[in-house]
């Protein structure tokens, strides 16, 4: 008999339809059957001996509420019975369908180490995704997220647990590289399982839907920092084996979820894998392809939740690394966020930018890093350049405004999107990676967009804040720290910004989570931090903009 692995994970969810992801432990049809007679099934396609489904469910009725169950192979697996004596621990998982005038309520932030049992002292404090998912089964009827946006680091490769690295050390030798980090697909499942089999979480990724995209951890620390970094990390013999696994672990757990079912049934890769007896080949084939030639594969993707529209950007795999010609984003995708962000812009009310690293950080850290990349690039001779290089991997500068030519994009696309007749009411940019939470305005030198444009920063979900950072991003906002980011600017001969910024709220620290409340063409702002006690305590609410 077929048993559930993992899962169950709503992903896709609009006015009619919605996508259920499940692994099975062996091949079978996965079938989800809804309360209200709405259902769906599909057979489960084999990955490294792996068994996946990704189920669409059609027939929903818009503005409901609806239970499901989860069967494979006819027999019920989801909701898991209670145990004797016992009451359920969770109320049943739930797809809620939007109704057109609805409000959306988006959930985000980033970086999620898998939270240990119960019985066993957190490190770091609780965890955001288990105190969500207290609160909301508390009251099952309440407010909840109407999307949870995953901006990165949704697993750790490189960082792994105590009992993780147990596991590793019982399957090969440590001492041989990679050591106690991931080396292949097998273990990158372990991960997986790790983190989404933690009771609390699994209950919520089943009843709430959810947007992820890939940062560097996801991977490796400091993922496609350089070029030089990229040929250091191709020479060792394990790093072909990981980067691989990654991305076909990605596109399996994460990527495929992202997508609706009409550009599922469009996916020739996916329906060559669920073809195939073993989908194996066929997948590492892709990721081979997303490797020597990064722009033909778009991990990129929009969504739209009624008058809301998002756009999730891969900020890792598309980059140019080329010191003569470095960007955030290959052509191709840049043209794509254009063309996503401008298209029918009187068809939304806020554009949501979701990209796992800040367009705009503390004076001190944009300046520092557009002055490392002046340095790399040969401003001031190659022994700076080395330098450089150096320092931007020790350092980790690599964020937007370590790529000029790229921020400088993103900002001119940001007022084009923000102005005009058909100006949305928000451009709101979300992001994390930089474990504390901000928020900060720009300042246009000349005519400012139509639409309020904000940085929104949240993170960690679940991850250490060491003193360094807190002090470190507490200075880096400081007139003094502003006034050195000057000095850096001027050694490296950088360019002025195209735009100036001031903080408006933070830094905040903690395991945290910000929530958008977006109705009409009003937007609220809420940041809540999880505490010992098992409950989101609201530290910042802020109207963005007016009723």
């Amino acid at each position: 008999m077929a048993e559930l692995r993992l899962g169950p994970l709503l992903r896709y969810a609009d006015g009619s339809s919605a996508t259920v992801w499940v692994e099975a432990s062996r091949p079978c049809t996965a079938e989800v059957r809804c309360a209200d007679g709405a259902r769906g099934e599909a057979r489960t396609f084999q990955v490294a001996g792996h068994h996946y489904a990704l189920v669409p469910v059609t027939g929903l009725t818009p503005g409901t509420t609806t239970p499901y169950d989860v069967l494979l192979d006819g027999t019920p697996v989801w909701p898991p019975p209670a145990a004797a004596g016992s009451p359920r621990r969770f109320p049943p998982s739930v797809i809620r369908t939007p109704h057109d005038g609805d409000g959306v309520r988006v959930a985000f932030g980033s970086c999620r180490w898998a939270a240990p049992p119960p019985d066993e002292h957190d490190p770091v404090g609780p965890d955001a995704l288990d105190t969500l998912a207290a609160r909301i089964a508390a009251d099952p009827d309440g407010e909840r997220p109407d999307v949870l946006l995953l901006l990165g680091d949704q697993v750790y490769a490189d960082e792994t647990s105590e009992a993780t690295r147990r596991w590793l050390a019982a399957r090969r030798d440590l001492s041989d590289p990679p050591g106690n980090e991931v080396a292949d697909y097998e273990e990158y499942t372990r991960l997986y399982y790790e983190s989404w089999l933690d009771p609390e979480v699994r209950w919520l990724l089943s009843t709430v839907p959810s947007c992820m995209i890939f940062d560097d951890h996801d991977v490796i620390d400091d993922w496609n920092t350089s070029a030089a970094w990229l040929e250091d990390m191709r020479a060792t013999p394990w790093w072909r084996e990981r980067l691989l696994s990654g991305l076909m672990s990605y596109w399996v757990h994460q990527h495929l979820g992202n997508l609706s079912p009409a550009e599922l049934a469009a996916d020739p890769l996916y329906a060559s894998v669920r073809e195939l007896p073993d989908g194996t080949d066929e997948l590492r084939a892709f990721a081979c392809k997303a490797d020597a030639d990064p722009p033909a594969v778009r991990w990129s993707y929009r969504r739209d939740f009624g008058r809301v529209r998002l756009l999730m950007v891969d900020t890792r795999a598309a980059r140019v690394l080329d010191e003569d010609d470095r960007a955030m984003l290959d052509p191709g995708e840049t043209e794509w966020l254009r063309e996503q962000a401008l298209t029918d812009r009187g068809s939304y009310d806020h554009l949501l930018i979701g990209t796992s690293l800040p367009w705009l950080l503390p004076h001190l850290v944009h300046e520092a890093e557009a002055w490392n990349a002046a340095l790399c690039r040969g401003e001031r001779g190659a022994r700076w350049a080395r330098f450089g290089e150096d320092l931007r991997r020790r350092a980790d500068l690599e964020h937007w405004a370590a790529f000029p030519a790229s921020f400088t994009a993103l900002t001119g696309l940001i007022a084009e999107a923000g102005s005009g007749a058909e100006a949305p009411a928000t451009v709101l940019v979300l992001s994390g990676d930089v474990h504390h939470a901000y928020v900060a305005e720009p300042v246009w030198p000349s005519t400012a967009p139509d639409a309020r444009v904000l940085q929104l920063t949240c993170s960690p979900v679940h991850n250490s804040v060491p003193l360094s950072i807190r002090i470190g991003f507490r200075f880096g906002w400081s007139a003094a720290a502003r006034a050195l980011g000057r000095r850096f600017a001027r050694h490296g001969r950088c360019e002025r910004p195209p735009v100036d910024w001031r903080k408006k709220g933070g830094p905040w620290f903690g395991n945290q989570l910000m929530t958008l409340t977006l109705k009409g063409r009003s937007a609220r702002l809420r940041l809540d931090q999880a505490q010992p006690n098992r409950v989101l305590k609201t530290v910042e609410e802020s109207t963005l903009t007016p009723a």
